[in-house]
């Protein structure tokens, strides 16, 4: 009887729970609507979900620097000027208006900074000094940061660096003023080598893809105290990249090596605990996935690969 009602089951499209785990997300094959777009290594990808825009940074001579797709996939239009490596990108959403925001590890002039840009490419803010690597000794000093992560408030995250001399985490206020700074390298609690990803959370946590040493450790962000690590789920590849889905109930973390996103169950207010994988998504052989980014509106995950040098579309089922 089991097994004909798992026949019927089948039938209707529902699969054997001791079957290996339901799949939660789907690729959609229809985004973009023309790869050919991409003429570089896609590194990285922001979503704009308030207006429905995807922003994508990739490397390479003679490429622009930073597509704009709509979430439907169509290519919308590209900028330029003064981005020479995009390594990571984020969008702002106010009540006002919108910015993106990208890390920059170039070693020419326009490298080891953050800069500030207006959707259309409008270059508002620099954040370090263009072409001078940092020392962790100055706040606004950056070594090839790894990416940027900001509030509403105004109050950024930046993880810096992408293997360059810095390896820490630090918060400005919305007039770039320090407000605290985590982490030196090192393996010890609270360091990193290579933090790689940074996200906050509704609660006040902030998340950090402490790359090389194979974990994410989490700080409270009003006083940057280390709250805690995960690295039991990591001993394959480290974790490149993190973000929530948009119900916050997921943690999605790329891991570049392996080709694989891994869905970790977040915990709720209180302990950090150690990591549970819910779900893995896995990619074809030399994808590369770098980072990621989710719409926080329809719940969509977009990967940007370095690998198969194109950013891919996952629809939540």
């Amino acid at each position: 009887y089991l097994f004909l009602y798992f026949q019927v089951l089948k039938a209707f499209g529902y699969s054997s729970p001791w079957k290996g785990q339901e799949q939660m997300y789907k690729l959609d094959i229809g985004w973009p609507k023309i790869p050919e777009y991409f003429t570089g290594q896609t590194f990285c990808v922001a979503v704009d979900s308030l207006h429905g825009l995807v922003f994508v940074g990739q490397r390479g001579d003679n490429v622009p620097k930073v597509l704009v797709f709509s979430e439907e996939g169509y290519f919308l239009y590209s900028w330029n000027n003064t981005v020479e490596m995009p390594h990571g990108i984020f969008v702002l959403n106010t009540a006002t208006d919108s910015s993106v925001w990208i890390t920059d590890v170039g070693t020419g002039k326009y490298g080891h900074t953050v800069k500030q840009y207006s959707p259309s490419g409008k270059l508002m803010q620099i954040l370090g000094t263009p072409g001078n690597a940092g020392s962790s000794l100055i706040p606004l000093q950056f070594d090839q940061p790894a990416e940027i992560f900001v509030e509403e408030s105004g109050d950024i995250y930046v993880v810096d660096g992408d293997g360059g001399m810095n390896n820490r985490l630090l918060k400005l206020s919305n007039d770039y003023k320090e407000i605290w700074l985590a982490g030196t390298n090192g393996t010890g609690i609270g360091q990193f080598k290579i933090p790689h990803s940074v996200t906050v959370d509704p609660f006040g946590r902030v998340w950090v893809a402490d790359r090389d040493n194979k974990r994410i450790q989490v700080f409270d962000k009003v006083t940057g105290e280390w709250l805690g690590s995960w690295s039991s789920c990591f001993s394959e590849d480290g974790p490149y990249s993190v973000r929530f889905t948009a119900n916050y109930k997921y943690l999605i973390v790329a891991q570049l090596n392996i080709n694989r996103l891994a869905i970790l169950a977040a915990p709720p207010v209180g302990s950090i605990g150690d990591c549970v994988m819910v779900n893995t998504v896995q990619l074809a052989d030399e994808t590369k996935p770098h980072l990621v980014d989710v719409d926080m509106k329809s719940g969509a995950v977009y990967v940007a690969e370095i690998g198969a040098q194109q950013v891919q579309k996952y629809i939540p089922l």
